[in-house]
């Protein structure tokens, strides 16, 4: 008896590895593909973003990337912990301010955190555009991003344009980035 609980302990654990290998397996896979947009960028080529549905910070809907098809977008992906994210936040929030008549939107994405600190984030920045949350951080790996804050540009054609910013960006980058997306004509 108690060598075939032992073989059934030991398939288990066999069972519970190849579980674990295959999930680490789709992530690998996930972020290649959003690598893969950072490649196409460099090329000089403008991939289209990929498909992003979140639910709002404040859990009362959801937010498409889609839904901002027309206008360009300042895509930020940040976190309550992050220390750089806390210097870009009064920036974002100062060219969301300057450019949203344009048809620029600024859309941050909390991602790998908890829902509420992020708002407590928001708060004590005064941040007014629009917040996704995505709280296991899912959304990552559609993009490739490996850390925090990353920021794509998407132009009113709902493709990817200007450079992907891996960690924190300076005025002058976002300004040329945010020109290059509302340059875009819609399609």
């Amino acid at each position: 008896m108690a060598r075939r609980a032992k073989l059934i302990l030991q398939a288990a654990a066999v069972l519970v590895v190849a579980l674990l290998v295959a999930l680490l397996g789709w992530r690998v896979t996930e972020q290649a593909e959003g690598r893969g947009l950072d490649d196409a960028l460099e090329r000089g080529e403008r991939p289209r973003a990929p498909e992003l549905t979140l639910d709002t910070l404040d859990g009362e809907g959801e937010i498409r990337l889609a839904d901002y098809r027309g206008k360009a977008v300042v895509l930020n992906f940040w976190a309550s912990w992050c220390e750089p994210c806390k210097d870009e936040a009064p920036l974002l929030e100062e060219t969301w301010q300057r450019y949203r008549e344009d048809g620029l939107v600024v859309l941050g994405i909390d991602a790998q955190d908890f829902r509420v600190d992020a708002r407590k984030f928001v708060e004590r920045y005064g941040l007014t555009y629009p917040i996704a949350y995505d709280g296991n951080g899912a959304s990552l790996g559609r993009f490739g991003n490996t850390g925090f804050p990353e920021t794509w540009f998407v132009g009113r054609d709902g493709r990817l344009v200007g450079e992907h910013i891996v960690g924190p960006f300076d005025e002058e980058q976002l300004e040329e980035n945010v020109q290059a997306a509302l340059d875009t004509p819609v399609r």
